[in-house]
């Protein structure tokens, strides 16, 4: 498994768009630093395409490796063709005129699919490795370091210091959390919505905290 991230273009012609996103990855650079990206066309799916060759180009100005294309109509297939992007499965559901809000029939969808056994993990997970539990939750009893990553269908536990990157709920589960024993994360991540370290209260560094899913953003809290 291979952590990708997903850019939703909802308005790929604003002038604005590039510096607003050349922002964004000034918060943590190296997040984003030669990350591969694939391209959610799902608002405008039905648009006339943009240039998606020089629009590509500008991505890779700012360290950013744009693989592929998802929810695209024909015409924009052709032209993600056209710029050698990839045509990959549909993710997700088509925008809304708003788009901090989800499609309703998202939160009346059925319960998430029951999980699989779980994974153990007795040693440190070091800068650079990735562990990965596809079907259940994870659970490390060792630290895990900067530069190392979790990934789990379920829950992550990890009993110890968590210094590199969690997602849990890799498959789309908002029920699933992550806990552990002190707090250094460099992203925590459940079903897409990610926090940075940036954006991580300096009260809960250190400490014995669960992550959970509220709404459209993450909360975080100490473990009693």
């Amino acid at each position: 498994m291979q952590t990708v991230l997903s850019l939703r273009l909802i308005a790929p012609g604003d002038p604005e768009f590039f510096a607003l996103l050349r922002d964004k990855i000034a918060h943590n650079p190296d997040f984003f630093r030669d990350a591969p990206v694939v391209l959610d066309l799902a608002p405008v799916a039905d648009a006339t395409p943009i240039d998606l060759e020089a629009f590509t180009s500008e991505l890779r100005r700012l360290r950013l490796v744009p693989v592929g294309v998802q929810n695209a109509g024909p015409a924009w297939q052709a032209a993600a063709r056209s710029a050698g992007l990839a045509q990959l499965g549909p993710g997700g559901q088509p925008g809304t005129a708003n788009p901090t809000t989800r499609p309703e029939p998202l939160r009346q969808r059925p319960t998430a699919p029951p999980r699989g056994a779980g994974l153990v993990i007795a040693e440190p997970v070091r800068g650079g490795q990735q562990v990965s539990c596809p079907d259940g939750d994870l659970t490390v009893l060792a630290p895990v370091g900067h530069g190392a990553e979790l990934v789990a269908a379920g829950h992550i536990h990890v009993y110890g210091p968590l210094r590199g990157r969690a997602f849990a709920g890799a498959n789309g589960d908002e029920r699933a959390m992550i806990f552990c024993d002190q707090l250094e994360a460099e992203l925590v991540s459940i079903a897409g919505i990610y926090l940075v370290s940036e954006d991580l209260d300096p009260r809960l560094r250190g400490k014995r905290v669960r992550v959970w899913c509220d709404g459209e953003r993450l909360s975080i809290g100490p473990v009693p």
